[in-house]
């Protein structure tokens, strides 16, 4: 792939506000908290990407216990610096994040995925097509059906590729230009890592900006799911789509009844138990949303004694 024109020929990083103030093309922002093995493992992927001497890594404690310890690997990775913030969830750390990007594009990703080599260089290289935001291609780590199921769910908007484009793609492996992120930022009112992306790309659109989907621009995400912490994680999912229908600007019709049923099939044809947990995530999901509903009528109903 080109290196794009925004780089000088030997590939330093670009100089644009003149001498002396040599700035990289690409700022990758990673949020993390108290997961220091994968956070290691991330920026050991990042370090090793084919434009790594064009990119900064800006990481974003989001309150971690053991805050000496995630400095210490932030300090032993090539072109990292950290961010230190009271706990705020992954929308804020993706906020801060930007702030404090230097690049003209900004890449994301999570701390427990391992991005491929060319992983940025692919992502920018769309965005130098003229993508407005370009998602990846995510892949489970480590391979056991929970983790097959969890991405199959969490990449099913970009499997369904509705005529009209694509509507979503995960905060995990996407990016975009900088003025992009001036426009349209994450939602510091999401508190969890649930909705608060699907809630931005609906801005995104709404504001005229397209997404696309780049699939040579693959992460590989360890989630080290179990079945319990995989339907505790659809639970949460559930929560974050009752805050992302509830926060947005305006009424959001509910999917279609298709799409339940061609997700399901796509369980089913990764093997019977992958179908199997796509229905029980269902089933945690809606449990999420209703429980989450429950506890706004309570808070309202306290509110108006």
């Amino acid at each position: 792939m080109p290196v794009p024109s925004s780089t000088s020929p030997s590939g330093s990083p670009t100089s644009s506000d003149g001498p002396g103030d040599l700035r990289p093309l690409i700022s990758v922002v990673v949020p993390t908290r108290d997961r220091i093995y994968a956070l290691r493992r991330c920026l050991r992927a990042l370090s090793a990407q084919t434009v790594k001497d064009r990119l900064e890594v800006i990481v974003v404690d989001d309150g971690s216990v053991d805050g000496a310890s995630v400095a210490k690997v932030v300090s032993d990775a090539p072109s990292a610096r950290l961010i230190r913030q009271a706990p705020a969830g992954p929308a804020s750390a993706r906020n801060a994040g930007v702030r404090a990007a230097r690049a003209e594009f900004i890449c994301f990703t999570d701390d427990d995925c391992a991005p491929v080599e060319d992983w940025a260089e692919r992502l920018v290289g769309s965005l130098e097509s003229g993508a407005d935001v370009v998602g990846g291609r995510t892949l489970p780590g480590n391979g056991n059906a929970m983790e097959r199921a969890s991405e199959l769910i969490a990449r099913a908007p970009a499997l369904a590729m509705p005529a009209d484009g694509l509507t979503f793609t995960p905060s995990n492996n996407l990016a975009c230009r900088a003025e992009v992120l001036s426009a349209v930022s994450f939602d510091d009112r999401y508190p969890t890592a649930a909705g608060e992306d699907r809630e931005w790309c609906a801005r995104l659109l709404r504001s005229g900006c397209s997404l696309q989907y780049e699939p040579a621009a693959v992460v590989v995400h360890h989630q080290e799911l179990d079945v319990r912490s995989f339907l505790r994680q659809q639970l949460r999912y559930g929560r974050g789509a009752f805050r992302f229908r509830r926060l947005g600007t305006e009424r959001l019709p509910l999917e279609q009844p298709r799409f339940y049923g061609q997700l399901v099939r796509r369980g089913f044809a990764e093997g019977p138990l992958e179908g199997v947990l796509v229905c029980l995530a269902q089933i945690a999901t809606a449990a999420g949303f209703a429980a989450e509903w429950l506890n706004t009528r309570r808070a309202e109903r306290t509110l108006a004694g």
